[in-house]
């Protein structure tokens, strides 16, 4: 019965996403989440997302490219990291609804909002991933470019990444660049949560946590930013 359940699910994914789903045992495994145990989903989604990362990295940079002719590297690199951040395959996910689908355990199911942000935009990859190697990369691309059409049609220069602005704006002070401390990591092997503390010459550290160092440290640095009034965020 769950079997059923399960393949009528994966129908209205394909109908909703507008792409066939020939290999259910492969989306399966595109919605599947680590914290998963004891059903015989052995594995999860992570080496999809390893794969759907580069797959949507391509499409918008190869989009990119030929839409800003006139745009240097670092400003075609500035729109890539906005548009392939986390959170902006999280509001993908969002619109597709996808979190709806994703098979994951009992902890995980407790988790709401922002604090699932990365596992929606997990499931965004690695399901390009599972579209890229069924259907083959225009269908990928396809894909990608109908979900991401009017953000990659915005005219706008991506802001700088926290990190970046910081160093920037460090400099101006001083030499000296901003330093990196890893205080603390907390949590499940499979969902770490890693405390950073950001020391800048000439006014008060900072903290940022994330899944990652690098997620952790860039929370950090628009800690700082927006304390000192550099930025706000968005929204």
């Amino acid at each position: 019965m769950a079997r059923v359940k399960r393949e009528k699910t994966l129908d209205a994914l394909a109908e909703t996403i507008g792409v066939p789903i020939r290999d259910r045992e492969r989306f399966e495994r595109a919605l599947t989440h680590a914290s998963l145990q004891g059903d015989g989903a052995t594995k999860s989604y992570e080496r999809l997302e390893f794969l759907g990362d580069r797959v949507l990295g391509l499409v918008i940079a190869e989009r990119l490219f030929g839409q800003f002719p006139e745009a240097d590297e670092g400003e075609l690199s500035l729109r890539l990291n906005a548009l392939v951040s986390a959170e902006a395959c999280a509001e993908i996910a969002d619109q597709i609804g996808l979190f709806d689908y994703v098979r994951q355990g009992s902890d995980l199911k407790k988790l709401k909002g922002d604090r699932t942000r990365n596992i929606r935009a997990d499931l965004v990859e690695s399901l390009i991933a599972a579209i890229y190697l069924g259907e083959g990369l225009e269908t990928a691309r396809d894909f990608i470019v109908r979900h991401w059409g009017e953000r990659l049609d915005a005219d706008v220069i991506a802001r700088r990444d926290p990190k970046t602005a910081l160093q920037e704006w460090a400099h101006q002070s001083g030499p000296t660049p901003p330093r990196y401390e890893t205080i603390d990591r907390s949590g499940p092997d499979h969902e770490p949560v890693f405390t950073i503390r950001v020391v800048v010459e000439g006014v008060a550290p900072a903290e940022g946590q994330g899944r990652s160092k690098r997620i952790a440290e860039q929370e950090a640095a628009a800690a700082v930013l927006r304390r000192e009034g550099v930025w706000k965020d968005r929204d």
